[in-house]
């Protein structure tokens, strides 16, 4: 990242804020093990029909969906499989944090039992 000019950050922070929502996230989950229509999405987000009209807009105009007419319907599918590994990225992360956070807890609660003794 050291190698970016910072005039060129701006599309970086624009890419992360698509990824930034919860909503958002529930969508591409959604269509991560295949693609969907607008319906079946409504069906497996348990979003609303308007909301996920309003995501799926978004994340086609980020390029992380696409969307593709076939006949009267629409399907959408994961434009930029890149954002799916970035998620699992931090998934990752979170659960070494938690872990480690688990293990000081357990710690402080061992260290607190023997002062008691």
């Amino acid at each position: 990242m050291s190698e970016i000019v910072p005039g060129a950050l701006s599309p970086v922070a624009d890419y992360f804020k698509v990824l930034s929502e919860v909503s958002w996230l529930q969508v591409l989950c959604c269509l991560k093990p295949s693609v969907k229509n607008a319906t079946e999405i409504i069906a497996a987000t348990g979003l609303g029909q308007a909301n996920v009209s309003k995501h799926l807009k978004v994340l086609t105009q980020a390029g992380i969906v696409k969307r593709t007419p076939i006949g009267v319907s629409v399907i959408y599918e994961i434009a930029d499989p890149i954002c799916l590994r970035l998620c699992e990225l931090v998934c990752d992360r979170l659960t070494v944090r938690l872990q480690e956070q688990s293990q000081q807890l357990g710690n402080l609660k061992s260290l607190a039992t023997s002062k008691k003794l």
